[in-house]
């Protein structure tokens, strides 16, 4: 049985691309920053799948070089997934910026040393459309450019972080050369597994089901769906035809902020709002609102992605978005009643 190493299992990704592994066979030995969190997702993915024995825990922390080499031992791929994410934009951007750099090149250099045959790496659409406006259209060869005015320290994280990847394993030596595979979702939506709503989307779909978001930004984004997203991250840990490259996963047209309102509304979520904030009020509120800055690069943009490749590779088609919706709003709405 092959073994992989997925850094970050404890977060939203991660635990539905450990269900994944598990489901096609794979051993899974999962990260976590403190072993104190295994039991919250056991159960989530209990809740999928019987792991029957080969599921297990390390400990790591992306900047830290303590426990990267054991971690390694016996594994055959890596999904190294552990990155900070907030939308918030944080007071100094190196707390973003250090531990996704870092921690991508600890997995790399480890993995190299420990003889794995590939990593595949979650970067994020964001490392391909920042720094642009109006409608922008990305595709594998797009890039973020980190100079540019608007580009946030999150944005700047995740396209630093695939840049240095990207750089190592060009530069990289010895007759055993590591692949790389990249996954580059959008806005990532989908059902919790464990019920935790501390996550920017879970959060999101809480506060509008709760009719705590009284007005809407006017954006259009591709968005994924994170069982797509996961299912993507399995799949190229062994297509002969991943290696090497960026693969988008999102749907094929951009959707509105304001479309999974009107879903939610029409599915008897009778206290979301579905009106939409003017742009100039959401850049004057940004002033004095971190969080609201961290959205801005997506305020008033229209962002298209072309994902034929990954269909065409995987031979893959993105989950229906109003399935996603409704089945995230579900499960939200399931763990708030839980937690009443």
């Amino acid at each position: 049985m092959k073994k992989v190493l997925l850094t970050g299992i404890s977060g939203f990704v991660g635990q539905h691309c450990a269900v994944e592994l598990l489901k096609k066979g794979y051993a899974v030995r999962g990260s976590v920053r403190s072993l104190s969190k295994t039991d919250e997702v056991i159960n989530g993915i209990a809740k999928e799948i019987d792991p029957k024995g080969n599921l297990a825990f390390c400990e790591l922390d992306l900047m830290k070089d303590t426990g990267w080499d054991k971690a390694m031992e016996g594994c055959d791929f890596v999904l190294h997934i552990a990155s900070p994410f907030v939308v918030k934009v944080p007071k100094d951007e190196n707390e973003l910026i250090k531990p996704a750099v870092e921690g991508t090149l600890r997995a790399l250099k480890a993995a190299k040393k420990a003889g794995v045959k590939r990593v595949v790496l979650t970067s994020s659409t964001v490392a391909m459309h920042g720094g642009k406006e109006g409608l922008i259209k990305i595709n594998q060869d797009s890039w973020t450019d980190v100079n540019a005015k608007n580009v946030t320290a999150y944005f700047k994280s995740k396209t630093l972080a695939e840049e240095s990847a990207w750089e190592f394993i060009k530069n990289q030596t010895g007759d055993n050369k590591l692949e790389l595979a990249v996954v580059n979702p959008g806005p990532i939506y989908g059902p919790t597994l464990t019920g935790n709503l501390a996550t920017e989307a879970m959060d999101f779909f809480k506060k509008l089901i709760t009719g705590q978001v009284p007005m809407l930004p006017r954006a259009y984004s591709v968005m994924s769906d994170v069982r797509d997203v996961a299912s993507i991250h399995v799949a190229a840990l062994e297509n002969e035809k991943a290696n090497g490259k960026r693969f988008i996963v999102t749907s094929e047209k951009p959707i509105a902020i304001q479309e999974i309102a009107q879903i939610l509304k029409s599915n008897g979520y009778g206290k979301v709002s579905t009106r939409l904030a003017p742009t100039f009020l959401l850049k004057f509120i940004a002033k004095f609102n971190d969080e609201m800055k961290g959205m801005l690069p997506f305020v008033g943009n229209t962002i298209e992605a072309d994902v034929s490749d990954t269909m065409n590779t995987f031979n893959w088609k993105p989950m229906p978005f109003e399935k996603t919706v409704l089945d995230t709003a579900k499960s939200v709405e399931k763990a708030i009643k839980k937690h009443i």
